[in-house]
């Protein structure tokens, strides 16, 4: 939750603390000084730090503190190399500190402190205190009020998100840049989990050190090997938001611009179309994947595992249906498993059950997880409004009980319901007291289908109703990551709808929240050094892991939150979730287990939760970013939906050319102009690029081909081979692409 400062109760006071407001009481001569914007940034040192210092005239400050040394130190200044605002060399019996400083100001003015140490001994770091310190009236920290908004959660990303009230300084968006740390972590055995958080008003940065019985000659640093610290970036805006509207899409912009500083890895090209083949084909014939009831096929939850339910069948025939339509012909297996959808349904209660009649006494027939009632309903309304008739009457015949379900909890769902009577089973999730909390979001764009299926107003309303319910959760509206993707649609078509402003200004809220259990660092701690987790996002609010099923439900939502928002998007916001996306399908190949080697899959998987069976070509539910071993949950049958998403989006059709076009951000139009001719426009980031990628077809021989920006610029290709060519190109704007 929020938490601000105030006179009633004043901050705690430590050392660290005092020792710097009697730093900055002498008005010391600062070591280096630089400017960024209306900014000014000083360095100094204290009996035990260097400390850098960012006002904004009498409107208060912020202390940085770049290195902590609890030893007797040399400190100088040294000449900025090309690129620098400000360079430092701390150098003490320890080793040497070098902490080097950059400026930068294009929409927004930004501040990066890097400090690297070498140790000139075996060393074991100790204890630091946090890094940022909001500076009050005189320089003084005790004398900041404000309020922090997000701090880092778990794993994902190393975030504070505050601003300072009094002096009026502003928003601050700071990013420890966990990536640059990994060689620090590897060698150490530490894990930076919540290292970026504090109580006001020391916040910042916790480097994380060896536990006090681990072995000093496996946690030491070694001598002359030089490691990262902290990478900071520091992103700032001089004027509070108003309200929590403007709040995330600040957060949301400031976000985007701390990305551009972060360096992301590059991205690989994947093959989804092998992999939506080879999964199909499991689907079809391995028996740990299919079960008989009622004389119809199911899905297993899991290898050979779980009861069928109604959610797991909906994913994957609504990822069948994609996969058909790109295909451009039927594909049977959709039909058998439809076929079966009606045993799901009670006539009595007029609604969909999770399970099927014949579930065992071990499961709770009657008892129903609030989003598990609306996402069937959601697949089942793009199959409607895809034209599939019966889809729309079971859409139709269960769409009434929704309705009731929401207004009985007055659009705020617990985590568990009996579906008979409505009585709560679970109200809330022990780790945080709350329900479920982002459940609103999929409800309402689940009205917003009935609304374009009926024309009937009621749903409209209740769309709206939903949305309204959750205004004043702020960064806790997220509770399961692609229901709050969801949720953020949601708003973006409400806003198309009705073209009131609030709704878009909401979208920001579900983004923001989103955003916030992103894994915005690729860690290469233990296992993971075998997988990719950049933008990563883990599943729950509390989750540890990242799941394929919310990663791909997610990016099915951003492409219609992306067609939604248009040319009205706030940039950032479309840079970010393009992002999202391209990095997408090159990560989420690591779900599945024939791309991770054998030691890094977790031996046993929860209890009911099946086995892992490499190859069969099904995701793991969990990568973590830890390097736990993968798969300890499960291997996903209901997760083999992804396979055909992926491939649906990234490969399009060219009619009578010898490829197919791979492009890894999602593509907003292509037109034929010429019989070997092609537009494409792309809608990311203005400051990205994307891959575009000449796939040969079978049997046919790539020709020579040519893209030219929409500059007039020939972009020459990447790599040329005889399989494939590869492009990089600018995210946004129009393409020519021609060939021979």
């Amino acid at each position: 939750m929020p938490r601000t400062a105030t006179a009633e109760a004043p901050p705690p006071i430590s050392p660290h603390l005092l020792d710097l407001r009697e730093m900055l009481r002498g008005d010391p001569k600062p070591l280096a000084r630089f400017d960024v914007g209306e900014l000014t940034v000083a360095l100094y040192r204290t009996t035990d730090s260097a400390f850098a210092v960012i006002r904004r005239g009498r409107s208060g400050g912020l202390a940085v503190r770049a290195a902590f040394i609890p030893t007797s130190f040399d400190c100088e200044p040294l000449p900025p190399e090309p690129g620098e605002a400000a360079r430092l060399r701390l150098t003490s019996a320890m080793g040497e500190h070098v902490v080097t400083c950059f400026a930068n100001r294009d929409a927004v003015e930004r501040v990066r402190i890097v400090t690297r140490f070498t140790p000139a001994r075996p060393t074991i770091l100790p204890f630091a205190p946090r890094d940022l310190y909001p500076l009050g009236a005189g320089d003084d920290p005790t004398r900041a009020t404000g309020e922090v908004e997000a701090t880092q959660r778990g794993l994902n990303t190393g975030l504070l998100y505050f601003r300072i009230d009094e002096p009026a300084f502003g928003n601050v968006l700071y990013i420890q840049n966990l990536t640059a740390s990994n060689d620090y972590y590897r060698a150490t055995g530490t894990v930076p989990r919540e290292a970026v958080a504090g109580a006001w008003p020391e916040l910042g940065y916790a480097l994380p050190v060896p536990e006090p019985q681990a072995d000093p000659a496996k946690v030491a640093l070694t001598p002359g090997q030089t490691v990262t610290l902290s990478d900071a970036i520091l992103v700032f805006r001089h004027q509070a938001p108003p309200h929590e509207r403007e709040s995330a899409r600040q957060f949301v912009q400031m976000l985007g611009n701390g990305y551009d500083l972060l360096e992301p890895p590059p991205v690989e090209y994947r093959d989804w179309i092998d992999r939506a083949e080879r999964t199909i084909r499991d689907l079809e014939h391995a028996p740990e994947a299919t079960i008989r009831h009622y004389g119809h096929r199911y899905i297993h939850p899991y290898t050979a595992s779980e009861y069928p339910d109604i959610m797991v069948q909906m994913t994957v025939v609504a990822a069948l249906h994609q996969w058909s339509r790109w295909l451009g012909e039927p594909v049977p297996l959709q039909a058998e498993l439809q076929a079966g959808l009606s045993k799901f349904y009670d006539e009595e209660l007029r609604t969909f059950r999770r399970y099927l009649p014949n579930v065992g006494k071990d499961k709770q027939a009657d008892a129903v997880d609030s989003w598990y009632l609306y996402h069937p309903l959601l697949n089942l309304g793009t199959l409607a409004l895809d034209g599939d008739r019966k889809a729309r009457d079971l859409f139709l015949k269960a769409i009434d009980y929704g309705v009731r379900a929401a207004r009985h909890f007055d659009y705020r769902w617990p985590i568990q319901y009996d579906v008979t009577d409505f009585s709560i089973i679970e109200k809330d999730a022990p780790v945080d007291g709350r329900g479920q909390t982002d459940v609103g979001g999929v409800y309402a764009w689940v009205m917003l289908q009935a609304f374009e299926l009926t024309d009937d107003k009621t749903y409209l309303d209740e769309a709206r109703a939903a949305i309204d319910a959750a205004i004043g959760l702020r960064f806790n509206i997220n509770y399961q990551a692609n229901l709050t993707a969801w949720g953020a649609a949601a708003c973006m078509r409400l806003w198309r709808i009705t073209n009131r402003d609030v709704y878009r200004e909401q979208s920001y809220v579900y983004l923001a929240s989103f955003l916030h259990n992103a894994v915005l660092w690729d860690s290469r701690i233990g296992h993971a050094v075998h997988y990719e987790t950049f933008m990563a996002v883990t599943c729950l609010q509390d989750a540890p892991y990242m799941a394929m099923y919310e990663c791909f439900d997610s990016f099915v939502a951003f492409e219609q939150y992306l067609n939604d928002g248009g040319p009205d998007l706030e940039p950032e916001a479309r840079m970010l979730l393009g992002e999202y996306c391209r990095y997408v399908l090159s990560r989420a190949w690591y779900y599945y287990p024939d791309a991770l080697p054998p030691e890094a899959i977790a031996e046993e998987q929860r209890e009911a939760n099946g086995h892992v069976d490499r190859s069969l070509s099904f995701p793991l539910e969990d990568l973590y970013p830890d390097g736990q071993p993968a798969g300890q949950v499960g291997q996903e049958v209901y997760g083999a939906g992804a396979a055909f998403i992926f491939a649906s989006r990234a490969f399009h059709h060219v009619e009578g050319a010898p490829f197919r076009l791979f492009c890894d951000m999602l593509v907003r139009a292509v037109e034929r102009i010429g019989d070997r001719a092609l537009s494409i426009l792309l809608d990311g980031g203005e400051t990205r690029t994307a891959n575009l990628r000449l796939v040969r077809l079978k049997r046919r021989k790539l020709t020579d081909s040519s893209i030219t920006a929409a500059s007039g610029e020939t972009i020459a290709p990447d790599m040329t081979g005889a399989d494939r060519v590869d492009y990089r190109v600018p995210a946004q704007g129009r393409l020519i692409l021609t060939w021979e």
